[in-house]
């Protein structure tokens, strides 16, 4: 099968769509779970007091608002997202929270449309590996910095170290006959084998490209909330389970419900997640 890029993106935009509503809702549970990485970011961008800030396929906007909450009322941030309804999503979130965020809906690989040197530091939270063109994406981001700029990006690392997710993969991905993603392809784990996301940003020219690696077990009562919270809000699930036939997906679900309570502790779920946060100037 090829791997066709803009049938890729339009998917993946309709099953934001969908899953904007799910993706706000688990808003809490997101920022328990990334919040400390997301703060890394933030210091590793920059983000401060006036900064101007560009986020890079936002969601629902929770690491834009942290941004926020740095730049004050004299700074901005920009979050951009490819799907309007997870927009809408963020634009509430912030009001709720006391800040000020705009939105604009563009895809990430678009960033080139933007004004050129426009912002003093460009994040991007768990988006740039479901980008196709991730180079293309990177070279539009350092783009809209300016001259001295950051820009840091959350990725996974690899998939044996981060079973919550890639547990469900392999199931769905077995499921569905998938073969394995080709080397560049989009996918979560796409930047997370040693030295490809440091050595993406370098060759986008990026200088002084650190990558960090960050534990975040993703804590939630049960197994059975992990695949409520997978099942109502990943849309890289949805469009691999797509491939098998809608009678089956129940059974699917039972089997990954069934494989993620090896993670159950008698403290609650503890889903093994591993990050990458990763930053680099202009």
């Amino acid at each position: 099968m090829t791997f066709d890029p803009l049938q890729y993106k339009a998917t993946t935009r309709e099953q934001w769509q969908v899953a904007a509503e799910a993706w706000h809702r688990w808003g809490p549970a997101l920022e328990d779970w990334l919040g400390a990485a997301t703060e890394q970011m933030l210091d590793i961008a920059g983000v401060g007091p006036g900064s101007h800030v560009l986020d890079v396929a936002a969601g629902a906007g929770g690491q834009s608002i942290a941004a926020a909450r740095r730049t004050g009322p004299g700074g901005r941030v920009v979050a951009t997202d490819i799907s309007p309804a997870i927009l809408d999503y963020a634009t509430r979130a912030a009001a709720q929270a006391g800040v000020k965020v705009d939105t604009q809906e563009l895809d990430g690989e678009a960033l080139g449309d933007l004004p050129p040197a426009s912002f003093d530091a460009v994040i991007s939270r768990l988006g740039l590996i479901y980008f196709p063109d991730q180079r293309r994406a990177l070279a539009g981001a350092r783009n809209a910095l300016r001259p001295g700029g950051r820009f840091s990006a959350i990725v996974y690392s690899t998939a044996d170290r981060n079973q919550f997710f890639s547990v469900p993969v392999g199931i769905i991905r077995k499921r569905a006959l998938l073969p394995a993603p080709e080397p560049g392809q989009p996918g979560p784990f796409s930047l997370g084998d040693a030295g490809v996301l440091q050595g993406a940003l370098e060759q986008a020219g990026f200088r002084n490209v650190s990558v960090q690696a960050v534990t975040a077990p993703l804590h939630l009562p049960s197994a059975a909330d992990c695949v409520r919270f997978e099942k109502e809000s990943f849309g890289a699930l949805h469009q691999m389970l797509s491939s098998v036939p809608v009678d089956e997906h129940a059974s699917v679900w039972d089997e990954i419900a069934t494989a993620l309570r090896r993670f159950e502790t008698p403290q609650g779920f503890v889903g093994p997640c591993e990050l990458l946060v990763a930053g680099g100037t202009k």
